[in-house]
Parts: C-alpha cells; structure tokens; sequence
C-alpha cells in the first residue's frame, strides 16, 4: 500500500530515541521529511544522522533542540519546517513516559513538570497548528502547505487512558485528559480536514520499558511475566509501533480521526 507520504512533512517531537523515532524512521523511509525535536542536542544529531543513512533521499530529516514544556517550542518547530521544507502536514506528538511512583508520594513539583511536558505542551502544539492551517487557509485560499492536504495530529498517549496503571500516577491522571482532549479537537476541527488521533502503546522493546522492567532488579523475569499477560506472548518491537504511527499520520487513513488506537498486542484489557 502506497501511504500517500512522499515529500509530506512532519513534526516529531520527543524524536530522538524510542517511540519517536521508530515513527521517524517508518515516515522517512516512506519519503516523508521529518523536523526531530527533543531537549537533547547529541542525541538529536545522532538521531538525524541515521535518519540520513537510511535514504537516499536528501534533508530527510532536520532537528531542533526544544522541550515540550517550552512555550516557544511550537513555534520553533512550525518555524523549521517551514523554512527547510515550504510545507508542514502534521505531527506526531510524543511527550515521552512519567515518573514511576505512588499516588501518596508524587509531589505537588512531579505534577506541575507533567502537567507542562505531558498535558500542556500537546495541548499548546496543536493549538499552534491549528492557528498555522487558518492563516495559510486565508492566505492562499487552499493553495497553501496545509490547506486541504489532510493534515493530521497523532498524540503518543498510554494504556492509562483506558485502564490505570500501577505505581505510574501522573500517567494515570494526565492522559485519559489529554485523550479527551484530542476527540473534542477532532470534533471541532473535522470540518475544515484536520485529523487528530491517539496511540495506546503497550510493553514496546525500548530503553524506556527496559528501565520499567529493571526497577524490579530482574528484567528478564520481568520480560517473562508481562509477556505472559499479552495476548501475542511479547514485547512489540518499535518498527511495529513506528509504522503504526505513519499509518494514521498518512493520508491512507484520511478517515480516521478521533480513535484511540492500541498498539499492544491485545494487552489492554477494556473494549
């Protein structure tokens, strides 16, 4: 299947490592362009660079240093794209995992930081964007970079939207939130070709859910256990989130907008 992504550009924050960057991977090697954000320069430029040995494509992909609790970032990342590119057709907006703890002894500090990275950053990100599609709407009367291209939003969200999760607080509080929030903003914002949409991952191989599993001291045990408890008996590697990802980015689900999509290997429990 041809994902109609060639030459579309997309914003891929949290981009570096991990989830972000399997999506990154699966939208360049349909020959999309990618603007990687993440507050970690090196691992940033690293991220770009292996991007750039994967196509033959040139300015596959482009990186701003930038947090998601910024309120500049959206307006950096915008900025980027449109410079590099001429063009911006979506995002995938990943916010990265919260804190591990007990609802007890989160502080009042842990949910302000989640609150600004997890909650308010998406938020605001989309916010931008949406302001970016009226303006070139209005501009150039449909001839714009957004303007009826079907642009799209994909939020990263957790398994917490639909079933709590143990020992992880913030994530609990803070995204069944922002999943409300994505289905009113598709409702709101369907009618003028704005898809927006989230992802549910579950027990995805990477560094994040390999540091989950060894708080235990045991992560092969650990592995072992969880694996037993999804119905396909393992771990999702990021390959499969990543073109999880590229497929609701693309316009081959043009419509498919306000779902919560589980990627998670029958894991999550609920309907």
């Amino acid at each position: 299947m041809d994902l109609g992504l060639r030459d579309r550009v997309y914003l891929v924050t949290g981009g570096s490592r991990g989830l972000g960057f399997a999506a990154a991977q699966a939208l360049v090697a349909e020959g999309a362009h990618v603007v990687l954000s993440s507050p970690n320069e090196a691992s940033l430029s690293a991220a770009a660079n292996r991007l750039a040995e994967s196509t033959p494509a040139a300015d596959s992909a482009v990186w701003v240093a930038a947090d998601n609790a910024d309120p500049a970032t959206p307006g950096r990342l915008i900025a980027a794209a449109q410079d590099r590119f001429g063009r911006l057709d979506g995002a995938l907006v990943s916010v990265g995992g919260t804190p591990a703890g007990t609802g007890a002894s989160t502080t009042d500090d842990a949910w302000r930081s989640g609150f600004e990275n997890v909650f308010l950053g998406a938020v605001r990100l989309a916010r931008d964007f949406v302001r970016l599609v009226g303006d070139e709407s209005d501009e150039k009367a449909g001839t714009g970079s957004l303007a009826g291209t079907g642009a799209s939003l994909v939020f990263v969200l957790a398994s917490s939207v639909r079933v709590p999760l143990p020992n992880l607080p913030i994530s609990n509080g803070l995204f069944p939130g922002l999943a409300g929030v994505v289905k009113m903003l598709a409702s709101e914002l369907g009618p003028d070709g704005i898809r927006l949409n989230g992802l549910l991952p579950v027990r995805i191989a990477t560094d994040r859910v390999r540091e989950l599993d060894a708080l235990s001291g045991d992560p092969d045990e650990v592995r072992a256990r969880q694996s037993e408890r999804i119905p396909l008996r393992r771990y999702g590697e990021p390959e499969e989130f990543g073109r999880a990802a590229a497929f609701l980015l693309s316009p081959a689900a043009s419509f498919i907008t306000g779902a919560m999509v589980p990627v998670d290997g029958g894991a999550i429990p609920s309907i």
